[in-house]
């Protein structure tokens, strides 16, 4: 999942900066989790087609771009844009 993610921000926005974290592990028992899997991800991100957006906009715009990966299981998105 985190290389389909950095795959995906990397071909739609063509960022300057990308950094995606899998943080599953810290949310471990979290809705009966263990921690082991992809559910939870921070990203990092300075791209142009984000720059002048406001935050809720640009997170939407990323939201959008990963939706599928919600559908396969990631549960949370930590989303900071440089």
């Amino acid at each position: 999942m985190k290389q389909r993610i950095e795959e995906n921000l990397k071909k739609n926005l063509q960022p300057k900066f990308l950094e995606v974290k899998n943080n599953s592990h810290l949310h471990a028992g979290h809705l009966g989790d263990d921690g082991s899997g992809e559910t939870h991800f921070a990203i990092v991100i300075e791209a142009e087609e984000l720059k002048g957006l406001s935050v809720v906009n640009a997170h939407r715009k990323i939201n959008s771009l990963l939706k599928d990966e919600f559908v396969w299981g990631m549960h949370a998105l930590e989303i900071k844009v440089m």
